[in-house]
């Protein structure tokens, strides 16, 4: 091969990331990065670029024989014209001669990422018989969590709460057909529920913190800005909170600097998810509130699992 010449890199498209990434297996993989001691507040931090029409989104990482990023695009006047929102690839290396390896599509490699990074939290949080799932939002993310969810509990009923019925309405059809019990809810059916999932574009609170049960998990995902935030001051007050990182979280959880700024609790109440997984304690006589940002490694590992699990 000349010097010029370019190496071979795999092209995974969305259904390629689909087929070959199952929500199992990705919750497995980060578990075992935080297992096999990968430390979380050493990751990269996420970087943005404004552009004219948008943003770039970068988020590098490098674990063991792999490094990669993802860029990902954000074009606000996208949906308006039949686009989508947030588009983009993950290019993945070899972590020694940084040889590119493959080009990912990003939009998939996200939808599994971030709900698999939920479903490690419930797995590690929620009781073993937990089973009744309650869900804000329509999109593709709450999509991903019920599927997400039920990869690590016998999920028995969903609960689907948005602010469009007829989104709501397609969800819930959606997942009915998929073999879920699925209807549409109310904000006062977390007084019911074991598991709740946030996974809105909400800045200010989506329910009554008070009303969740001692023992439920709450996972929150819809921002990563310091000032939005989907749970209140009651749950922060009541929960044991959890977080991916703790410096990453300061930056970025609106949940956490807001009640840290009312003084609900301090720095120290946070605790980062590579601790709960090695240590593997939970704490059902309260609340357990996991609040997520995305972070770079987390695509990576999942990225890694894709690569090594794809056939030829």
């Amino acid at each position: 091969m000349s010097e010029l010449a370019s190496p071979d890199i795999r092209n995974i498209n969305a259904e390629q990331v689909l087929a070959h990434l199952p929500m199992r297996a990705a919750v497995d993989a980060l578990k075992q990065a935080l297992l096999q001691g990968y430390d979380p507040a050493q990751a990269h931090p996420r970087t943005s670029a404004k552009l004219l029409h948008g943003e770039f989104l970068m988020m590098p990482g490098e674990f063991g024989d792999y490094a990669g990023i993802k860029i990902l695009t954000v074009g606000p006047d996208n949906p308006s014209n039949g686009i989508p929102l947030i588009q983009g690839n993950y290019m993945l290396f070899d972590s020694e001669s940084l040889t590119p390896l493959a080009v990912i599509d990003g939009v998939a490699l996200t939808a599994i990422r971030t709900p698999a990074v939920s479903a490690l939290g419930i797995e590690m949080l929620a009781a073993p018989d937990a089973s009744r799932l309650v869900v804000f939002g329509t999109g593709p993310q709450a999509e991903y969590h019920v599927r997400a969810a039920a990869a690590v509990r016998e999920i028995s009923n969903v609960k689907v709460i948005g602010r469009s019925a007829n989104k709501t309405g397609r969800l819930v059809e959606t997942l009915l057909a998929e073999g879920f019990n699925a209807k549409a809810g109310t904000a006062e059916d977390v007084a019911q529920a074991d598991i709740i999932a946030c996974c809105t574009s909400a800045k200010e609170p989506l329910f009554d913190g008070e009303t969740v049960q001692d023992g439920a998990v709450v996972v929150a995902m819809g921002s990563h800005t310091p000032d939005a935030r989907e749970t209140d001051d009651a749950l922060a007050r009541r929960a044991a909170f959890y977080v991916e990182d703790v410096e990453t979280a300061l930056r970025e959880a609106g949940d956490a600097v807001i009640a840290i700024q009312r003084h609900l609790i301090r720095r120290g109440d946070l605790h980062d998810l590579s601790s709960l997984v090695l240590d593997g304690k939970r704490d059902p006589s309260r609340p357990a509130l996991f609040k997520t940002v995305g972070m770079g490694w987390q695509d990576l590992v999942t990225a890694k699992a894709l690569f090594e699990n794809l056939p030829g």
